[in-house]
């Protein structure tokens, strides 16, 4: 792999602000870091998370499905968001204080004050991809028959059925979170860094270099279930 520069991918954060915190302390500074989306849900403090990552706009965050799923939300809370709620919605209406039980468009209306339109507006702005030299940073991959100038952009937030059963043709190298591996891997084309914060406590970075990758991880014991 040849990225045009090292930089760092981190996996997914749901709400864990302590292991972001931890982790973004044991980068080497002036390396370029990229964030793979996913930044709230699930975990505890999905609004400090936020609040972090906006106050540093070197940091390069791109959207995960979690995201796309306040934002449709915050959209439609009855109808097209309403399964927010049931995927670590109600963790993060938690962390803004937003009540969790009640009519939805009333949670939702409490949320968008809440968040505020500099954020909603932020959220609403993040890319779906990052590409330095042959390495492209999604939060879930993509098809891999397509170039990425023509995915689908629904592939690189959700994921395509193929993404993890064929390796690219085009000498791309996806760097990606989105499903939980037990450790950090590389094979066939693909970078896997998403090893289940909330659930394991474990957060992980990925140290892109040309010609390899070095995995950078901080656990804590207080991982929710």
């Amino acid at each position: 792999m040849t990225p045009a520069e090292p930089f760092y991918a981190i996996g997914d954060i749901h709400g864990c602000f302590e292991l972001l915190a931890d982790l973004l302390r044991k980068l080497d500074p002036g390396v370029p870091i990229v964030c793979l989306g996913d930044y709230i849900d699930r975990g505890p403090n999905s609004a400090a998370v936020l609040h972090l990552l906006q106050a540093l706009p070197e940091i390069t965050c791109l959207r995960g499905n979690h995201e796309e799923m306040m934002l449709r939300f915050l959209a439609d809370p009855t109808g097209a968001g309403a399964g927010w709620l049931r995927h670590g919605g109600l963790e993060t209406l938690q962390s803004f204080g937003v009540p969790v039980q009640g009519d939805p468009v009333e949670m939702r209306d409490l949320l968008e004050t809440a968040l505020g339109a500099q954020t909603i507006d932020w959220l609403g702005a993040l890319p779906r991809f990052y590409q330095s030299g042959n390495v492209v940073a999604t939060h879930a991959g993509g098809d891999p028959s397509n170039p990425i100038e023509a995915q689908d952009p629904d592939f690189m937030v959700w994921g395509h059925p193929d993404f993890a059963r064929r390796r690219r043709r085009d000498g791309l190298w996806m760097v990606h979170g989105h499903v939980i591996v037990p450790e950090p891997s590389i094979e066939a084309g693909r970078i896997a860094v998403d090893t289940g914060a909330y659930a394991s406590g474990r957060l992980t970075a990925a140290r892109i270099v040309p010609g390899g990758v070095q995995f950078v991880s901080v656990q804590s014991t207080a991982a929710t279930v």
